[in-house]
């Protein structure tokens, strides 16, 4: 190894994913029960260590895979966090991603596998290192794009009502939005389109079933809520 290298100290490198999910209405966090020490038993993010030969976008879409059983997932990166005593194992650095899926997708054996549970938003339990700072990180991102960019779709199941949409939106930003000037703004863009089916199930009076269209989106890229 090159000696200039040599001067330097190695630290571990891992990465950690915010795993978001939208149900009845509530945004929601995918959390483990640590199966190992230190700190076993306690409430942490799902994250691992990256190998030697493996990118770190491929280390977080490996970890989310393995929580899931989930591929092609959507995964945008929050940041680096390197403070010295964050990790009370080691020296560690690690790089946090955000991930949005629709929950009815996951495979819920995994769930039990690895001793993760979906927990709402608001009323998180104690976690471990900055896993916290992490999730609140994410959350801010994830804010600052859903206003242009047609990223929680990803949180819906493939045919969703307006009003899902709505709550969506309200569950993300924190905040309530006036019913009709979204609904009139949500008829102004091509590519959320209604399906002619209605839904039966949650809605008594049967309301309309809608979709994102993505080639429509790729004319229209542009939008704002």
């Amino acid at each position: 190894m090159n000696s200039y290298y040599r001067q330097y100290p190695k630290f571990h490198v891992a990465v950690d994913c915010i795993i978001f999910g939208f149900e009845q209405g509530v945004l929601k966090v995918l959390l483990q029960k640590r199966p190992f020490e230190p700190h076993q038993g306690e409430w942490s993010l799902m994250g691992g260590f990256v190998k030697d030969n493996e990118d770190i976008d491929h280390a977080a879409q490996r970890v989310l895979h393995q929580l899931t059983g989930l591929n092609n997932i959507y995964m945008r990166q929050v940041g680096a966090f390197g403070t010295v005593s964050r990790d009370s194992g080691s020296r560690v650095i690690s790089i946090a991603y955000f991930a949005l899926l629709d929950i009815d997708r996951v495979n819920k054996d995994l769930h039990h596998e690895y001793s993760a549970y979906w927990e709402d938003m608001n009323h998180l339990p104690p976690l471990l290192f900055d896993h916290h700072e992490m999730i609140q990180g994410a959350l801010k991102k994830l804010r600052g794009m859903i206003s242009h960019l047609p990223v929680g779709f990803q949180l819906l199941p493939t045919y969703f009502t307006l009003t899902q949409l709505q709550m969506l939106y309200e569950a993300i930003l924190g905040e309530k939005i006036d019913k009709r000037n979204f609904r009139k703004r949500v008829n102004e863009m091509a590519f959320i389109e209604k399906t002619g089916e209605v839904d039966r199930v949650c809605s008594k009076r049967g309301a309309a079933l809608y979709q994102f269209n993505t080639s429509a989106y790729q004319q229209e890229p542009f939008f704002k809520l």
